[in-house]
């Protein structure tokens, strides 16, 4: 049998290079083969972990913070009556005029009284007659010389006339209509002439003393309000007003889980107007916080937002916190310790639990 030459040629060279690979040096990547050559990039990081992480570090102390919530809304005053008639007639006359301050039993609109007061002495003399034949029969009864019962129908008789009496008096009394409150006429009010039906509004009367300023809070916030908290309020008009909470909603609006609260204000000069928009402040009980740059924030691994600090063993940790809100010169957190020192710069190349060597620096925002 007679072999190939192209298969004894592959043999010789797979024969010869596993000679001379047996016979030379084996060179690892990334390694000199001189004294004082660089060292191997595996061998460089192993030694770089041993020397502790420069960070630099800043000491926090909480202070106190007087937060302030604001409340955007609108006034509201606080009564707004549309008076309206009890009967029907023509207004003869109108005392009251649009934009006048009125007092409670003030006249507003006076109607035609018609024959009402002809029904009402009508009525009078029916109770008069009335008196006389229940007198009659009483005393007959008491002589013996008629029956009981004819004093019980003339008594029926005598309570019937007073009540057609207090109806006529009545419907005579709802000729002349009233405001119920005090406070200031709105316009429009029934013109002299023009004819109110039962129901018809004669003039709406607005008391604004006092005014109400109505807004709605979170359900993050509104454990925050307690009832008598002062408030500030300023209106778009460029007046500011101060009061007190006078009302918490107890229960949320369904669509947007916020809660109606009210402020009541003083307004004895009607400063205020109703239906003005209106930003409330409320000064919220003082809370331990530290203000610090948004620079100082970092990130978990859980993605929670937080700050890297060093403990007093040098090793690192996460606290997560809280924003309470922003001013132009810090943020305001909270979730901290009252004092604790934390990395603020290089908290992103380490981890938590890890040997760091810190390099303190005086916070940009400690107050």
């Amino acid at each position: 049998m007679r072999i190939k030459f192209s298969y004894l040629l592959a043999t010789g060279i797979a024969v010869g290079i596993g000679i001379w690979m047996s016979s030379g040096t084996v060179v690892v990547g990334g390694v000199g083969d001189g004294a004082n050559a660089v060292p191997a990039p595996a061998d460089r990081v192993n030694e770089g972990r041993e020397e502790a992480f420069k960070v630099e570090v800043a000491k926090l102390v909480a202070l106190d913070r007087q937060s302030v919530l604001e409340v955007r809304g609108r006034t509201e005053a606080e009564a707004k009556v549309a008076v309206r008639s009890e009967t029907v007639d023509d207004v003869i006359r109108r005392p009251a005029k649009e934009g006048t301050h009125v007092s409670a039993g003030e006249i507003l609109c006076e109607l035609d009284p018609g024959t009402r007061e002809a029904r009402v002495l009508e009525a009078k003399a029916a109770l008069a007659q009335a008196q006389l034949d229940h007198d009659a029969a009483s005393q007959l009864v008491t002589k013996g010389f008629t029956a009981q019962t004819r004093a019980a129908q003339t008594q029926a008789l005598l309570d019937a006339a007073r009540a057609r009496l207090k109806e006529a008096e009545l419907e005579l009394e709802r000729t002349i209509i009233r405001s119920p409150i005090d406070g200031t006429i709105e316009s429009p009010m029934a013109e002299v002439g023009a004819q109110l039906d039962n129901g018809g509004i004669c003039a709406t009367v607005v008391n604004s003393d006092p005014m109400i300023a109505i807004g709605q809070v979170s359900e993050l916030n509104i454990g925050q309000i307690s009832i008598d908290m002062p408030a500030e309020v300023s209106l778009v008009t460029g007046e500011t007003l101060t009061g007190r909470v006078r009302y918490i909603s107890p229960s949320a609006n369904p669509d947007t889980r916020t809660f109606r609260i009210e402020v009541e204000l003083a307004n004895p000069d009607g400063t205020a107007r109703d239906g003005i928009t209106a930003l409330t402040r409320l000064a919220l009980p003082v809370e331990k916080a530290h203000k610090i740059t948004p620079a100082f924030l970092t990130l978990s691994d859980t993605g929670e937002i937080g700050v890297r600090a060093v403990n007093a063993d040098n090793r690192t940790a996460f606290y997560p916190v809280t924003v309470l809100g922003g001013e132009e010169d810090g943020l305001w957190i909270t979730g901290l310790p009252d004092e604790i020192t934390v990395i603020t710069v290089g908290q992103e190349y380490v981890g938590d639990n890890e040997i760091v060597d810190p390099i303190f620096k005086t916070a940009e925002v400690t107050q």
